[in-house]
Parts: C-alpha cells; structure tokens; sequence
C-alpha cells in the first residue's frame, strides 16, 4: 500500500461526478497529504459531458482550476450503457447552484492523459477511480507496459456481500466488468473499496449539520448535496443517511489506520444472467489454487473517518 512517507502523495482521480465524487475531490483538494495531478472523468453517475463538467464546477467551487481535467470514456468496453441518473439526477450533480468552469478541459482525452502523465511521472503514481474502470481497462490494454508506472489503482466499486445497482453487483462494477476484469489480472497492487466498508460512511445528521455549521459555500454546498443524495437512498433503499461511497478512496491514502483490510482473490461476473457485475471476493480462502489479487476494505473507523473529510472542507473552504 503506499502511503505518504515524505511530502503529499501524487494522485490521479479517475471519477464520474456525482455527488459522493464531488466530495472525494473536495477530500483531495482540502487535504495536504495528498497532491491532485489531474482529473480523468468517465461516464457512469451520467453521461460523460455532464461528467467533466461536474467534475470542473467542483473545482471552480474550490477555487482550484489549475487541476487538468480529460474527458473519457462515453460508454464500457463491452456492451450497454448504463448511467445512474436515478440516484444523482439529471445532471449527475443535482442540487445547489455551482458556479461555471472558467477553463475548459485538457485537449487530450482521458486514456492519452493518463498514459503521458504516468509515463513522465518520476515515480509510479497512485491512480484513484470512484467510477467504471472503463478508462484504466483502456488505457492496461493498449498499453500493457504502463502497469510498471502505476503505484497501485484504489478503486470504490463491487462489495463483499449485495449490490446496489443490480441484487448482487454494485454499480460501478456493472457498468464496465469487462474493465475491472483486466485491471484485476493486470498484476497492479488494487486496493477495493466496496459497499460493505463505504455503507459504514454515513452521512448522518449530525454530520451534515457540521457541514451546513462551516462558514463558507464549501460546507454548505456539501450539506446541500447530502440532502438531495439523502432523499435519493431513502426513496431508493430506505437508508435513514446517505452512504458517502467515493471520499472513503482518498481517507485510505491519507490515514493508514482508517480501514482494516484483506488480502484476498477477487474477480468479478462477466457473463451471467443475473450476477453480471457481481465481485466475488474470497474472504475464507475457498479458491486455494488461487492468489490474492487485491486487499479488500472491511471495516471503517467512521468518527476517523468524518474527522478527515470534514477538516479537509473547512481548510479548503477557509482558503477560497
């Protein structure tokens, strides 16, 4: 696992904004162990346009267009298109007003960024996705070779247990398998974060009063986001508060001790009819022929947790 040894830990953030990516970019920005290298953006929480522009309006709210986004992926490597609109609207970013990107995305797409930003780093990188794996899936098969220059991916998709999106496959899983069956055979150090552990991130009241509490746009656009993600998981799957799946990502690269893991054998459904999609994560070593492929986020300090993500919006909203 790489962890910060020596100054911020050099990151890149592949996402599909979304409110709970909204505030993993938020985390990354607020947060001085860890320095953003760019942002490659993928269809998935909507369709890919809305996507990047999410993602430069989080930045424009953070005062922070410097950061180079690349548009990716429109669709998986294989198969239908599937968006997750329902949850996170229209927009991919429903909810309060976002001020308007002042930059426009890096001409290159999101796969040649990543392969130049990689290749020209003077160290493997640590590459961070909270979407489809559609861009790295890409990206590992045409380019076999760059697997050397990537530190480890850590990724926020699949879970030990049910799905979301489907019964038993989680949505980022779903929307590209084809993708994160590459990525988990490609020999690279993986890091999962599933729905078991990102189910403990809740968004409780109390914490979304200690967002709506800060003094600046930064805080009470995160509490107004956590209302509108709210209403969605109650109406969707009764949950009493929003899970903040994608922040949990970064909190692993800032606080080694804010997630137990697991090494473990992890692959994931490419063809059944009704489990496409799903992880299947050998926690009990029942495939013994079988090595670890990734360790595999069990359980969350939360109160850790919410200490890190909340610091990090009052720092970078205090500096804007």
């Amino acid at each position: 696992m790489s962890e910060p040894t020596g100054g911020p830990l050099p990151i890149l953030l592949d996402c599909d904004p979304g409110h709970d990516d909204a505030v993993a970019i938020l985390l990354a920005l607020g947060s001085p162990g860890v320095r953003l290298l760019g942002i490659t953006t993928c269809f998935g929480n909507c369709a890919v346009a809305d996507a990047t522009r999410n993602a430069q309006r989080v930045l424009a709210l953070a005062g922070r267009e410097d950061v180079p986004v690349a548009e990716g992926a429109a669709g998986p490597m294989r198969g239908a298109t599937a968006l997750g609109n329902y949850v996170h609207g229209v927009t991919g970013l429903d909810g309060p007003e976002l001020p308007e990107p002042t930059v426009s995305p890096v001409a290159e797409g999101a796969v040649s960024f990543l392969y130049r930003t990689l290749t020209e780093a003077p160290a493997p990188l640590t590459v961070v996705v909270t979407g489809p794996m559609t861009n790295l899936g890409v990206l590992l098969t045409s380019e076999p070779g760059i697997a050397g220059k990537i530190a480890e991916i850590v990724f926020m998709g699949g879970s030990t247990e049910r799905g979301n999106h489907t019964p038993t496959a989680e949505f980022n899983t779903y929307a590209d398998p084809e993708a994160l069956d590459v990525v988990l055979r490609s020999g690279v150090p993986v890091r999962m974060v599933g729905l078991n552990l990102t189910h403990q991130a809740l968004a409780t009241q109390p914490v979304v009063d200690r967002m709506a509490a800060m003094p600046h746009t930064v805080g009470r656009t995160c509490a107004a986001w956590m209302g509108f993600f709210g209403d969605s998981y109650e109406r969707i799957w009764e949950f009493s508060a929003p899970p903040v799946h994608d922040p949990c990502t970064i909190a692993a690269l800032l606080d080694p001790d804010v997630i137990r893991w697991r090494p473990s054998f992890v692959a994931v459904e490419l063809d059944g009819r009704w489990t496409r999609g799903t992880t299947v994560v050998d926690l009990y070593d029942r495939y013994p022929d079988e090595q670890p492929n990734a360790s595999v986020a069990l359980e969350l300090d939360a109160e850790r947790y919410w200490d890190l993500v909340l610091a990090a919006l009052d720092r970078l909203g205090a500096a804007t």
